[in-house]
Formats: structure tokens, sequence, C-alpha cells
């Protein structure tokens, strides 16, 4: 059952995300507050290699205080399908374009506070482009292989989430489990 929300609240209009304020009634009839933060859809892409290395950019992410490996991502921009996001987003942080793009999954990023919803995609046929990183864009090009990458997610050196799901999510189409 949806929670009665009885309040509404804007309390921060940012230019990447908005957070909201409710007052709810839960199934019981008691009282609380849900904070949360809404930010629009996101896609991403593990672009593999014709030798089968994935291409992973590693850089810094001020909210955790590291520098995290990642697939590449962005944001989905009004009127943009997500397809083309994750094609745009490979091209500008890798300088690859992908012949051959595939639908993987979609998932929340966390959907306990944030309303992001990530589209999740495997590039293959890969072409080498020009990187066109954006201004605050600082990212290195990493290359491993499946085997690699699955033991950092073990390790629990992958510690994004996109990532993990998209190297997880390949490892078993080409497991076939």
């Amino acid at each position: 059952m949806d929670y009665k929300v009885v309040a509404h609240e804007k309390v921060f209009d940012g230019q990447i995300f908005n957070v909201y304020h409710d007052e709810v009634v839960l199934e019981h009839g008691r009282p609380a507050v849900r904070e949360y933060i809404e930010h629009g859809a996101a896609s991403c892409v593990l672009p593999i290699t014709d030798d089968g290395k994935l291409i992973f950019v590693r850089q810094y992410r001020h909210p955790v205080k590291e520098r995290l490996l990642e697939i590449p991502a962005g944001m989905v921009e009004n009127g943009e399908a997500p397809e083309a996001a994750a094609l745009r987003e490979l091209e500008e942080e890798t300088g690859h374009k992908a012949k051959e793009i595939k639908f993987l999954t979609k998932m929340f990023s966390s959907a306990g506070f944030c309303t992001e919803i990530l589209y999740i995609y495997l590039a293959k046929n890969l072409e080498i482009t020009k990187q066109n990183l954006d201004a605050d864009e600082f990212v290195s090009i990493e290359e491993y292989t499946l085997k690699e990458a699955t033991d950092m997610v073990y390790s629990g050196e992958v510690k994004d989430s996109k990532t993990i799901v998209a190297v997880m999510m390949y490892n078993a189409l080409v497991s076939g489990s």
C-alpha cells in the first residue's frame, strides 16, 4: 500500500537534483517524514573491445572522496533516448564509438532516497574516435579482462553499483548462467 502524502515541499532546487520533504501517513495511520532526491535518468555502458577487454573510467567522486573505477555513464538529456545517451557518453568519456549496443537492464541507483533510474547497456564492435570530456571531468581509462573485473567486484575494489551490476550481468551472459 502506498503512503498518503499530506504535505509535499521542495526544500532544495538544484542544477542536477532537487530535494523534497514529504509528510506522509503510514498504513496504520501514523505520521512519518520521507525525504528524497529527485534526479533524472542516466545511461551507462560497458564497452567490450574486440579482444574481450572491458573498458572502464576511473574518476574522483567527491561525495565518497575516492577515485572510483566505473563504467562510462551520464545524464539522459531532455528529449534524448537512453540508448543515444549511452552512445554519447561512451564516446565522450572513452573516445570510442560502438557499432553494436545491447540493452542489459534498468535499475534504481538507490530507491530508498533517490528517484534516479539507470539504463545499462553493453557496447561492442568499437571504433576509436576522440575523447571529449566536459570541462569538469578528469578520467583515466583502464582496461581489464572479464575475470579481472569480476575478481575486482568480489574483492570490493569495484564499489560502484552500476559497474557491479554491468560486470556481473555480462559475466552471466558470457558464462551462460
